[in-house]
This record gives C-alpha cells, sequence and structure tokens, in this order.
C-alpha cells in the first residue's frame, strides 16, 4: 500500500511540475487524435448525412457493417495498414511507417465507422418534416445536406467527441504504425505500456491519470451535447 501511495504522489508531483517529458507525450496524443478525428469527419459526416438523404440498394447491409466496424480491433487495423505501409507493401515508397502520419491515417480509419455511423443517427433523429419541406422548396442535395447538419449540429458534435475519444485510447494502431519512438510517435498508450515494462511506474500512472481525465472531458462534452440536443 504505501509503494501505491508513494507512486501515485510521485505521479501527481510529475503533473503538477508539469514535468516536460510526460507533457511531450500528452501533447503528442492529443494532436494525432484531433487531426484524426478532423479526417474522419470530413469523410463520415457528409457521408452520414447522404445516407438519410438519399436511398439506395445495401442501404441497411451498410449500416450493419458500419454497427460491426464500430467495435472493429485497433491491431486488425494496425496489421492492415502495416502490411501496407511497410516497405514491401504497396504503399511503402511514402515512406510513412513510423511517422505520425501513419498514427493518424490508422486512428481516422478506426474511427470512420464510428463517426459515419452516430452522424446517420443524428441526422436521422432531425424533424421528419425537414425532407418533404426541402424538397418542396426545390433544395438541391447540398442545401438538404447543410441543412440537416445544422439540424443535428449538436448530435454530430457529440459523435465527433466519441471518436475523439475513441483515438485517444487505442494502443495497437500507434504501437505498430509508429513505433513507439521518444519525442515522436510516442502517445500516452504506448508510453504507458512501455514504462510499466520498464519498472518506471510513477511515469505510466502519470500518464494514466492524465489519459483518464481527457477520456472524462470527452464523455463528459457527449453527455452535454446530448443533453443540449
Amino acid at each position: 500500500m504505501d509503494y501505491f501511495s508513494e507512486a501515485i504522489t510521485a505521479a501527481l508531483t510529475l503533473i503538477f511540475s508539469f514535468d516536460e517529458e510526460v507533457y511531450v507525450v500528452v501533447w503528442t496524443s492529443l494532436r494525432i487524435s484531433f487531426i484524426a478525428v478532423i479526417l474522419a469527419a470530413a469523410i463520415g459526416v457528409p457521408l452520414g448525412i447522404l445516407v438519410v438523404l438519399k436511398d439506395f440498394v445495401g442501404k441497411r447491409l451498410l449500416q450493419q457493417t458500419l454497427n460491426t466496424l464500430m467495435a472493429l480491433p485497433t491491431v486488425v487495423v494496425g496489421l492492415l495498414l502495416y502490411g501496407l505501409l511497410t516497405r514491401q507493401g504497396p504503399l511503402g515508397d511514402l515512406g510513412l511507417l513510423y511517422t505520425t502520419t501513419a498514427i493518424i491515417i490508422g486512428q481516422a480509419v478506426l474511427i470512420l465507422p464510428i463517426i459515419w455511423n452516430l452522424s446517420i443517427a443524428a441526422a436521422g433523429s432531425a424533424d421528419p418534416r425537414l425532407l418533404p419541406t426541402s424538397q418542396a422548396l426545390g433544395a438541391s442535395t447540398l442545401q438538404q445536406g447543410k441543412m440537416y447538419a445544422h439540424e443535428a449540429r449538436f448530435a454530430i458534435i457529440a459523435a465527433l467527441v466519441a471518436g475523439f475519444g475513441r483515438a485517444l485510447g487505442e494502443v495497437g494502431i500507434a504501437m505498430m504504425l509508429g513505433g513507439n519512438i521518444e519525442g515522436f510517435t510516442r502517445t500516452m498508450t504506448t508510453a504507458i505500456a512501455l514504462e510499466t515494462s520498464k519498472g518506471e511506474f510513477e511515469f505510466a500512472l502519470a500518464l494514466g491519470i492524465l489519459l483518464l481525465v481527457a477520456a472524462f472531458l470527452a464523455n463528459f462534452l457527449v453527455q452535454r451535447f446530448q443533453k443540449i440536443r
């Protein structure tokens, strides 16, 4: 018990003294996850609204597939992208493996089904009179999409925050595609795994506390936006 209490004290000291090594890792994680959310949102939100606006063959199958992909293990995404980005792979010449760009791509792929699916749910919960009214007024698909985005904006923001929380807490992609390079591709989750194996429990605990704080804030924002909705 004394060991654990001392470890917590040391971890809190690292946090509140703004230890540079700790916060470099935190900043790297936040930056990577934030950019991944932007990329996934740029694809997932418009597609989600489009699914609601249009009827097409395979629509139900698409939604079932997205539901399945929401639980996709991170190591599977990491494995597939590793095969594409490794020097022997089809995209090996780009030299992206073991870079933050590779992690961003991997996290964006991971959270795309989440943001896409939740955007469908958000747009689908909009006022049912919105679509026939916009069609009667002669609105184009783009104009209809903008109206749906505005109507469901709080639920869409909640979807983005949920995607951010998922990206921030993943470890498989960051480890396999980033290589856990200190000061470059080391994220909170990969650093926790490494430092624990090295016996640096206090450092890992400090990162764990900050990761929990970030996850708590992400979930708090989701609940806030759901209430506003």
